[in-house]
C-alpha cells in the first residue's frame, strides 16, 4: 500500500470520527433558556429590605425565579448574592429556581461533558475513595490481570492440545466433535457453574475467560499443523529428522501466523467477555465501574468508560496483529 492511499485512508477515517462528534454534538445540544421570572409586590419588597437585602439582589433572585419564602430564607441568612456564588451558587443550599429550568437537557451526555468526565478521570486514574469509587486505571488493571490469567492458561492448554490434535488426523477426528459441541456455549453460561465449583468470583471469572479462549486457539492450532503442507513434511522424512524435530522445526514454523491468529480472535474475544463478566460478579473492574456508573446514572463516565474499554481492546488486537505480521512468510 503506498504512502498517498495510507494518508488518503487516515483523512477519511477522521473525517467519519468529526462528523460522528457532529451528529453527536447536535443531538445532544440543546440551547439555555432561561428561567421564568417573578415579580415581588411592594409587600414583599418591604419585607426583604427590613431583613437587610439590597434590591440587586432582589432583581437577580425574583429574575432567577426563586419564590418570595426562597428568597425570604437567604435574607434571613443575612447572604449576598455575591457570598452565595462563591459558595457554589444558590443550587448549593439547596433553592432550585421556579418555571424552565436554567439548561434544557436531552438526558444523553454531550461530548463535552464526555471529553470532561474523561479530562477528570485521567488526571487521577489510580484514585482509591472506596470500595465502589476507585479510578478507571485501577478498574483497568484488575480487568486486565484476569483477561492475562486466563488468557495465558488457555494459551498453556490449547496450543499444545491443539497440535497434538493437529499432528493425528485420528484424534482430530475423535475430539473435534466434542469441540464443536463446548465451542458455541456462551461463556457467561458457565459463570454459574464457575462460581458453584469454585466459590470464588476473582477466580470463577478468570475461569471464564480461561473458557472462552481456548476454543479459537485450539481450533486454529490444529488447523494450522494440519494444514502443513505435505511435500515439506516429506522433506523432513527425508532429511530424516525426528517426529520431534519435524514438529518444531518445520510444522510450528509453519503453523504460526495460524496459531496466532487464533490468540488473536481469543483474546478479543477474553476482552469482551470480561466486561459482561465483571457485571455480574461485582467488586472491581472496568465492566463492573460501567455497571456501576449506570446504577448512579453518571451517563458521562459511563459512556468515558466504554471509549476506554475500545481503545484497550483495540490496543490488544493491534498487538497480536502485529505478532502474526511479524511470524507471517511470503512462500
Amino acid at each position: 500500500m503506498n504512502t498517498k492511499r495510507i494518508w488518503t485512508a487516515v483523512l477519511l477515517s477522521v473525517g467519519f470520527f468529526l462528523a460522528f462528534l457532529a451528529i453527536w454534538h447536535v443531538t445532544t445540544h440543546v440551547e439555555k433558556t432561561k428561567a421564568d421570572s417573578i415579580t415581588l409586590s411592594s409587600d414583599e419588597v418591604g419585607q426583604l429590605t427590613a431583613a437587610g437585602m439590597s434590591e440587586t439582589d432582589m432583581q437577580i433572585y425574583a429574575e432567577k425565579g426563586l419564590k418570595f419564602d426562597q428568597i425570604e430564607q437567604i435574607a434571613n441568612m443575612g447572604l449576598t448574592h455575591e457570598d452565595l456564588e462563591m459558595a457554589g451558587g444558590i443550587e448549593a443550599f439547596g433553592f432550585t429556581t421556579g418555571g424552565a429550568a436554567e439548561e434544557a437537557t436531552t438526558g444523553f451526555p454531550s461530548p463535552a461533558l464526555v471529553w470532561k468526565e474523561a479530562y477528570y478521570q485521567l488526571s487521577d486514574p489510580f484514585y482509591d475513595r472506596g470500595p465502589n469509587d476507585k479510578g478507571i486505571g485501577t478498574q483497568l488493571k484488575y480487568s486486565l490481570f484476569r483477561v492475562g490469567t486466563g488468557f495465558l492458561l488457555a494459551v498453556i492448554v490449547a496450543v499444545p492440545l491443539g497440535f497434538v490434535i493437529g499432528m493425528f488426523p485420528l484424534l482430530n477426528m475423535a475430539l473435534m466433535p466434542y469441540i464443536q459441541v463446548l465451542k458455541p456455549i456462551s461463556p457467561l453460561a458457565w459463570l454459574p457453574v464457575a462460581l458453584y465449583l469454585i466459590k470464588d468470583s476473582e477466580q470463577a471469572s478468570i475461569f471464564v475467560i480461561f473458557v472462552c479462549s481456548i476454543w479459537p486457539m485450539l481450533i486454529n492450532t490444529a488447523y494450522g499443523v494440519s494444514s502443513t503442507k505435505k511435500d515439506w513434511i516429506n522433506i523432513a522424512k527425508t532429511l530424516e529428522l525426528s517426529q520431534f524435530k519435524t514438529a518444531w522445526s518445520v510444522v510450528l514454523p509453519a503453523a504460526s501466523p495460524t496459531i496466532l491468529t487464533g490468540m488473536r480472535i481469543s483474546l478479543s474475544i477474553a476482552w469482551l467477555v470480561i466486561v459482561a463478566a465483571e457485571m455480574v460478579i461485582g467488586g472491581i473492574g472496568v465492566g463492573y465501574f460501567v455497571w456501576n456508573e449506570w446504577n448512579g446514572l453518571n451517563l458521562a463516565s459511563m459512556i468515558f468508560a466504554i471509549f476506554i474499554i475500545g481503545v484497550v481492546g483495540l490496543i490488544l488486537d493491534l498487538i497480536l496483529g502485529q505478532l502474526v505480521k511479524t511470524f507471517t512468510y511470503q512462500e
